[in-house]
């Protein structure tokens, strides 16, 4: 699969998820931290790339955008420390990946995780 990382998480994140074999960016790496939320969104979705984040914005973007793509993964975690995050992630990414690959929006708790597919239907 292939990620983009928010300015929000650790760089860390994307060490983890390209040992583990996926495609994935951090903004600040890719000189992209400038960017609006809004065209953080257009870059996933032309990408094909995945938001991993803690901003509620990108989840609102993409539901009102009633398109099925990209797929949001926002962390709502008490301990927001790169490696919880990391574990977090890892922990759930076996479980939502025919969802991310569908398009959906994640919110990763620390002790579950919610999945609506999308687009959101009001």
């Amino acid at each position: 699969m292939r990620f983009l990382v928010d300015m929000g998480l650790a760089q860390s994140t994307v060490a983890v998820l390209c040992q583990m074999g996926h495609d994935a960016i951090h903004l600040s790496l890719s000189g992209l931290q400038r960017l609006t939320d809004s065209k953080i969104v257009e870059k996933s979705l032309q990408e094909k790339r995945i938001i991993l984040t803690h901003d509620l914005d990108f989840g609102r973007i993409v539901a009102l955008s009633q398109h099925h793509l990209p797929s949001v993964v926002t962390f709502r975690l008490a301990d927001m420390r790169p490696v919880r995050v990391n574990t977090r992630l890892l922990e759930v990414l076996e479980h939502i990946s025919d969802d991310l690959e569908a398009g959906a929006l994640v919110t990763v708790l620390e002790g579950s995780f919610r999945v609506r597919r999308l687009p959101v239907v009001p």
